[in-house]
């Protein structure tokens, strides 16, 4: 079946009326953005966020729109007439909803959940790895394969701040090690650890989702839970997460952002054993020497600094 996608466009006064108005007409699967919902998000999440971009901010400066989708055949054309003469009553009774601007798109009919698989292909990273997509048949070429599926978690080897730490993973490690993962995502870059030899990984995120999703990119490359574990809190504020991680590890990533860097500054040492390497990184340009000032002042040596497409990383002892 095709579709018909509808966006509704109103003022942030009359974002209830109008989503009111369509619901009492039958309209279902309502998605609703909100300039004040987008601001209110970024601000009280600033832990997690560095940079947003430009553009993103330009699309949603003053916009108050709802998108919904009606089916492309006659009684979703039909509908649609409907919709457009009741809208003319609802412009003349309800003024705070102006502009009321409808667009119309037609969509042919697609596997919209897995529509972006045609964009994420096979990525040779430094000297040794190769990502490749659990549903590509894609040789290794004498490279080492991780075969990954990041599902909605962050870590496919595309952004730069994930080949940045892959290419110093391959680098420094020798084979043997201890692993600490922190904001693992997909679980990409302590499961290639796993790949290049290390002994054992422990992998954390704040999101829930990413231990189920890191365990199953495990068990795609053959690792099973007696050499990885996977777990979800914040490593912060969470005593009993910090306790189960324990200590004595000879590598700890973190491919978060510069805020929670520069947090972890301070509590780092305590996982790794006497000159293990701290790698970081996530860290835009713009916070980077920033984040470099703080390092120095909770004792760490910067022993490498890599960037790339505007992102940093360090790696620290």
């Amino acid at each position: 079946m095709n579709w018909l996608e509808l966006r509704l466009d109103t003022a942030p006064a009359g974002l209830d009326t109008v989503t009111a108005f369509l619901e009492d007409r039958g309209v279902t699967g309502l998605v609703i953005d909100d300039e004040g919902d987008f601001r209110n998000f970024l601000e009280h999440n600033r832990q997690y966020w560095d940079y947003v971009d430009d553009d993103l901010l330009l699309q949603k400066k003053g916009l108050c729109r709802v998108t919904f989708y009606l089916s492309d055949d006659d009684a979703g054309r039909a509908a649609l007439i409907e919709l457009r003469i009741a809208l003319d009553g609802l412009r003349a009774a309800r003024p705070e909803t102006a502009p009321l601007a409808l667009t119309v798109t037609p969509m042919a009919d697609a596997d919209w959940e897995n529509n972006w698989k045609q964009f994420y292909k096979p990525m040779e990273i430094g000297e040794r790895l190769i990502v490749i997509p659990e549903w590509e048949s894609a040789e290794s070429a004498g490279r080492v394969a991780l075969r990954l599926n990041p599902g909605l978690t962050f870590g496919t080897g595309n952004h730069a701040t994930t080949r940045l730490c892959l290419t110093a993973l391959e680098a420094h490690l020798q084979g043997g090690e201890r692993v600490l993962d922190l904001g693992c995502g997909s679980g990409i870059l302590s499961i290639a650890a796993l790949l290049l030899g290390a002994s054992h990984a422990f992998a954390c995120d704040i999101d829930e989702t990413c231990v189920d999703v890191a365990y199953e990119n495990a068990a795609l490359n053959g690792i099973g839970r007696d050499r990885y574990t996977v777990r979800w809190g914040n490593v912060l504020s969470d005593g009993q997460l910090a306790s189960e991680i324990g200590g004595g590890y000879d590598v700890v990533v973190a491919n978060i952002v510069a805020d929670v860097i520069m947090g972890l500054g301070s509590r780092v040492r305590a996982f790794l054993k006497p000159g293990g390497m701290f790698l970081c990184s996530g860290i835009i340009d713009e916070r980077a020497e920033e984040v470099a000032e703080s390092l120095h002042r909770n004792g760490w040596q910067i022993e490498e600094t890599n960037s790339s497409e505007g992102w940093f990383s360090f790696l620290c002892r």
